[in-house]
């Protein structure tokens, strides 16, 4: 990753995003979802729960460092208890 000159965090962040797409793309292989309605107002597949969850996920980071003084690793784990149950119940 010295080519793009990024920190390990960030490696390790991007890496994991792309991952979780490459996981993603071979489970709708696998498993073809059909459209459900959870708790989201919209009827969603599984990669609409994902964008849904990955985008807010980035606006909880983005409150916590811009109006709070609280540790981002709480936004981290309020981040990945969003994804999971919107991913589960959305």
């Amino acid at each position: 990753m010295n080519w793009m000159a990024w920190t390990l965090p960030t490696a390790i962040f991007f890496s994991t995003i792309g991952s979780i797409i490459v996981m993603m793309t071979v489970w709708e292989i696998r498993s073809p979802c059909i459209e459900r309605k959870g708790f989201l107002p919209i009827s969603t597949t599984r990669g609409d729960r994902l964008f849904i969850g990955l985008l807010s996920s980035a606006f909880i980071h983005l409150f916590t460092l811009g109006f709070t003084s609280l540790n981002i690793w709480l936004a981290l784990i309020a981040s990945v208890i969003w994804l999971i149950s919107l991913m589960r119940w959305g």
